[in-house]
């Protein structure tokens, strides 16, 4: 492999953001929830291999696309100045053909599942599009963010079972506001450059009340999952990994709500921790049946 080449693998992996594999574990847990509710534990396996390829794509795709909507700010971000846009490394055709790359093998991907899964993928791939340029004009971006990330919810149900019940579209809202919940953390974080700049996000609209924010939605997350528990009458192992997530979330209060920039990127981390909590509870729960 010729030097040229190597160097631009390099830099397109990191716009895919492939170094930090946190967004694409946060975007697969709740598509995991899907697929083994929808699945009554028991997903087929080529569905979940589809669903987990096409997390890591799309997801891929998302940071190139935020990637090219912030290249004018990212320089001017502590945490983002290194970021291949804003040190000059990526020209903005590169990024949106790998782009438009990379959703083009998500949807090659969803090609062999039923039709409408692969009606669902349109507005899932607009919403993952379109949330970088939220940024602009809503007050909480997050909560864009928030659908988007959970969008491979009803998609599972729809490839598992030929359709979307209540109980999808339940969880996903569930979901959207854990992730409203765990992306304030991370919008703490850039705050005083985010203020700078100019842009909106839930941190800089929430103010003073951003880590009672936090709170809230993680609250409201976990109520919202008693019900999916009780709506797909689950079980104490269930239950067990809601109250595991809930100590993990308490955790978090503590570790924020000074508003360190490294502890609040730090639970926003921890959150990982707290879907795979979840998941292991919802899979102990069938395995036990």
């Amino acid at each position: 492999m010729n030097a040229h080449l190597s160097d631009r693998l390099t830099v397109y992996s990191q716009l895919m953001r492939i170094d930090k594999p946190i967004g694409t574990l946060l975007l697969l847990w709740p598509t995991l929830w899907g697929l083994w509710l929808a699945g009554n534990g028991r997903p087929d396996a080529m569905v979940v291999t589809i669903f987990i390829a096409g997390t890591f794509l799309m997801r891929s795709a998302g940071c190139v696309i935020n990637d090219y909507a912030d290249r004018d700010f990212d320089g001017k971000v502590e945490r983002t100045k290194a970021r291949p846009f804003a040190r000059g490394a990526v020209s903005k055709k590169e990024a949106l053909l790998l782009a438009g790359g990379l959703s083009l093998v998500a949807l090659l991907l969803v090609l062999p599942l039923n039709p409408l899964t692969l009606l669902l993928s349109v507005p899932a791939v607009f919403l993952a599009g379109s949330y970088p340029f939220t940024k602009r004009f809503l007050p909480i971006p997050q909560a864009y963010l928030g659908i988007a990330f959970s969008f491979g919810i009803p998609m599972a149900f729809a490839a598992l079972t030929g359709h979307v019940p209540g109980l999808a579209w339940l969880l996903l809202l569930a979901n959207t506001f854990w992730t409203l919940a765990y992306d304030t953390e991370y919008a703490i974080t850039d705050k005083p450059d985010d203020l700078k700049i100019g842009i909106k996000t839930s941190a800089i609209t929430f103010g003073d009340y951003d880590v009672a924010a936090v709170m809230l939605c993680h609250a409201v997350f976990l109520a919202l999952m008693v019900l999916v528990g009780q709506e797909a009458h689950l079980g104490a192992a269930y239950y067990a990994g809601l109250a595991i997530s809930a100590l993990l979330m308490v955790q978090q209060y503590f570790a924020i709500r000074g508003r360190d920039r490294q502890r609040c990127f730090k639970s926003f981390l921890d959150n990982n921790r707290v879907g795979a909590a979840i998941f292991a509870g919802l899979v102990l729960d069938f395995l036990l049946r």
